[in-house]
């Protein structure tokens, strides 16, 4: 059964800046959008409330009861007013403007092949799974962060306090300061005079990133340095992969047309090599070449990956070759996420440790002939 994809948003390729698309995103400063966590709990119910032999109906309206927040159970009562004024579930669903193409063509397929549970049931294992992805990079980056945070505080503490002590006791007995101490005296005078400039150009930044996020430039600048950065490059590309294994495994199991699969993961994964990659290889797959032939030229894409890929079109086997790898990348992951929280925690402590061993001993050198002079 074809299955042919109209219209699908395109707002990553704008040059503009969209305030609302910017206000609509998943990940908001205070929290109030439909996010991934809640996606998992709510396919995750609908599933288990549909294959108790619910109707579609009657299953939201539990859903709807259980919310807490006021916005969530206006989404769900969105969703059910849809449906009694006769939209499929689907379209429903996009009616509220807070799921993707991805999950409204999934559910559009389930509902047109009659496979609507098992399709629910493979998006709250979806989001499941990307959710237990993102609980992994925070758990291999937060202790090292939480490290590097104190550390700096403490650094921040000894040239506001601890330095211009130091400098003001050299200066009233004229000892002659080493030229290491005298450029640390130098450095906590213009960062206790101008440290505003510091908070200015940190929120200029964030404000920046913000606005340029979606540019073409930005992406291909910002995923450049990540991929090229030790440790942490080869991680994050893990994790993209992943993804992508794990879609496009959910739409085959739902009957999706490869061609039309490969469409919608192109829209949802917002990782640049991998979006450019994937629009090559539409444009090859409509030229006549397969899948593993044309992600063979795509270094985003593993060499073994390619070769599983080429076995499973010669035997007629990807939803199970993509499940397979799906589970394989996410247990690389998850050993990749223990090495990375091993690696960068000492590596931190050595940097930081450097620092703050300069500035005591750049104000300890100059105390030994204090003492000369005092004697």
């Amino acid at each position: 059964m074809g299955f042919e994809i109209k219209n699908v948003n395109t707002s990553d390729s704008k040059e503009g800046f969209d305030i609302d698309a910017l206000l609509k995103k998943e990940i908001t400063l205070f929290g109030s959008s439909f996010s991934n966590k809640k996606k998992e709990a709510f396919y995750t119910e609908l599933h288990v409330l549909l294959h108790a032999g619910l109707e579609l109906k009657d299953a939201l309206d539990l859903i709807a009861k259980e919310q807490r927040k006021e916005e969530d159970t206006k989404l769900f009562n969105g969703i059910i007013n849809g449906l009694i004024s006769g939209k499929n579930f689907s379209e429903a669903l996009k009616e509220q403007e807070k799921f993707s193409d991805y999950e409204y063509y999934s559910i559009q397929i389930g509902e047109r092949t009659g496979t609507l549970t098992k399709v629910i049931d493979e998006l709250g294992n979806f989001f499941k799974r990307k959710n237990e992805q993102r609980r992994t990079v925070i758990g291999a980056l937060s202790y090292p962060i939480i490290i590097m945070f104190t550390a700096l505080v403490a650094v921040i503490f000894m040239m506001q306090f601890v330095v211009p002590m130091f400098a003001q006791i050299f200066k009233q007995n004229k000892v002659e300061l080493p030229w290491i101490t005298s450029k640390i005296i130098s450095t906590s005078d213009f960062f206790r005079d101008y440290y505003w400039i510091f908070i200015v150009l940190i929120l200029c930044f964030l404000i920046g990133q913000r606005l340029v996020k979606d540019k073409l430039w930005y992406k291909k600048i910002s995923t450049l340095i990540i991929l090229k950065t030790p440790f942490v490059g080869e991680f994050f590309r893990k994790v993209k992969i992943a993804q992508f294994t794990q879609a496009i495994s959910l739409l085959i199991g739902a009957k999706v047309p490869l061609l039309n699969g490969i469409q919608l993961t192109q829209k949802m994964i917002s990782f640049y090599p991998l979006q450019n990659a994937l629009t090559k290889i539409e444009s090859d797959i409509l030229m006549g070449k397969s899948l593993s032939e044309s992600m063979s030229v795509h270094r985003v894409f593993d060499s073994k990956m390619s070769s599983l890929i080429k076995v499973a079109e010669e035997t007629n086997q990807n939803q199970i070759i993509f499940e397979r790898l799906t589970e394989q990348y996410n247990k690389e992951i998850e050993y990749k996420s223990k090495m990375l929280s091993s690696v960068l925690e000492p590596v931190i402590i050595l940097f930081l440790g450097v620092i703050v061993a300069t500035i005591l001993i750049a104000m300890y050198i100059p105390m030994f002939n204090l003492s000369t002079v005092i004697g």
